[in-house]
């Protein structure tokens, strides 16, 4: 018997831009952000009631800023939360990740 699949109800997030049922996206980490968070889910790490609970805190926090970057945010502290990775852990990819994007030469890909 195959396991049944699973997949995010979009309905209960708040502020999500959809079209035809789709997220929309203004740009391709804003895809990655979304992607990353429906894998997470999917390997079973968190609910996606946790998941809407965690965006809806974060974008009624009081900080204004663009919708995925609330997502980001969101996805870093569930991740936290979860003991899936630490904070300082996250902070080190991302500068990481900056420090590569800033020696790669525009058009080529970034390597970590």
């Amino acid at each position: 018997m195959s396991k049944p699949e699973l997949k995010p109800d979009l309905q209960v997030l708040p502020d999500i831009v959809l079209d035809d049922g789709e997220p929309v996206f203004n740009a391709p980490w804003e895809a990655q952000a979304f992607a990353m968070t429906v894998r997470l889910f999917e390997k079973g790490l968190f609910t996606w009631n946790e998941w809407a609970s965690s965006l809806s805190a974060e974008i009624h926090g009081g900080t204004e800023r663009e919708y995925y970057r609330h997502w980001l945010c969101a996805l870093e502290k569930l991740i936290a939360e979860k003991q899936i990775m630490s904070l300082n852990d996250i902070e080190s990819r991302e500068q990481a990740w900056h420090d590569a994007a800033a020696r790669t030469p525009h058009g080529e890909p970034i390597e970590l």
